[in-house]
């Protein structure tokens, strides 16, 4: 296998890795939030957080670049206070990711919240439980099956993301060319046979973690 294909695989992982532990840190608390409170807001806060997932990925890059960009409204005081932009490198890859696959972790797992029986949920606050101690005992191990599916496929959008880490992260060989821009790369010089197997081999990963995810959204409460 060439260097650089293996690179472009280890990177993706890599990203997507990365990627998947924030989103999960953050998508449960939104989620759990969104299904289980009212607020004003709320449906604000879900359009938000659901844009990435219908917004061509170019787009959502480029709010990344208005954000993060050395001029950006986070990126230009970050860059005047330590000298260093997270643009074009692979930490903007992760992030790119972290966006355009959150919605699916959020989607996923309020769905499995919205579904939990909520007579156990009450029966729990009528014992005592608070409603951290409830939410961490009751609520979101009941909806566990559903939060993996989620995490499953938010792995599986974070690895295959192409658009916004392109716009934010670049095509900068054995630094950011993760799988899909490395892809992008070898079909574009005419390299097919390099790019037929990651394609072939990317779709057979891509094909198994839909099988998991499935089988355990079959299986959600």
């Amino acid at each position: 296998m060439d260097p650089s294909v293996l690179f472009s695989l280890r990177l993706s992982i890599q990203v997507a890795s990365a990627a998947t532990f924030f989103i999960v840190l953050i998508g449960v608390g939104i989620a759990y939030l969104l299904a289980m409170k009212r607020f004003r807001g709320k449906e604000l806060l879900d359009i938000i957080c659901t844009l990435p997932l219908v917004l061509p990925p170019t787009v959502t890059g480029y709010y990344l670049l208005v954000l993060l960009g050395r001029n950006g409204w986070v990126g230009r005081p970050v860059y005047e206070w330590t000298g260093w932009n997270i643009m074009f490198t692979w930490y903007a890859a992760i992030v790119a990711s972290f966006v355009v696959a959150l919605p699916l972790m959020i989607k996923t797992t309020r769905a499995s919240i919205e579904s939990v029986d909520k007579s156990l949920i009450n029966a729990s606050y009528t014992l005592g439980h608070s409603e951290l101690g409830t939410a961490l005992k009751v609520t979101l191990p009941l909806a566990k099956r559903g939060i993996i599916a989620g995490t499953i496929l938010s792995f599986a959008r974070a690895m295959g993301e192409f658009g916004a880490t392109l716009m934010v992260a670049g095509n900068i060989p054995g630094r950011t060319d993760t799988m899909p821009i490395s892809i992008y790369a070898h079909a574009s010089s005419g390299d097919w046979s390099k790019a037929n197997w990651m394609v072939v081999f990317f779709s057979l990963i891509s094909g198994l973690l839909l099988y998991i995810a499935n089988h355990f959204s079959r299986k959600t409460i």
